[in-house]
């Protein structure tokens, strides 16, 4: 077997948990910070054609895609609220790991089957914007 067929088929993808209130094909395992100036890691799986609407989050985050595709738009608010794209869609292939800034509004959608190290400054939060 090789090291990305071990790495996708390892133990530590199992005990997932469906999230309360979480989009359809989404699954998580999660470690909580013990302080507060920790980070939050969670082992995500999400399913081909899932997404995520716009949000941003209250710290910095990392995403590592262990298997798979994703792609994240980023946006911008105008004066009157509405939103609007900040630049192109970014992809992500397995093996490629993405920054997103405190308070960045962005969307995520899941093209293939994904696996992902998704690591949050502090305790995670989710904003829908």
């Amino acid at each position: 077997m090789s090291t990305l067929q071990e790495q996708s088929q390892s133990a530590i993808w199992s005990h997932h948990v469906e999230a309360p209130g979480a989009p359809p094909g989404f699954t998580v395992r999660t470690c909580v910070p013990a302080n507060p100036d920790g980070v939050e890691v969670m082992l995500e799986r999400w399913q081909a054609g899932s997404s995520e609407p716009p949000h941003s989050h209250p710290g910095h985050d990392m995403t590592v895609v262990v298997q798979g595709q994703m792609r994240i738009q980023f946006f911008t608010r105008d004066a009157a609220g509405a939103l609007h794209p900040d630049g192109p869609p970014v992809t992500l292939n397995a093996g490629q790991t993405g920054y997103v800034s405190a308070g960045r509004i962005h969307d995520a959608q899941y093209t293939q089957d994904c696996k992902l190290v998704y690591v949050h400054e502090r305790a995670f939060g989710f904003k829908a914007e």
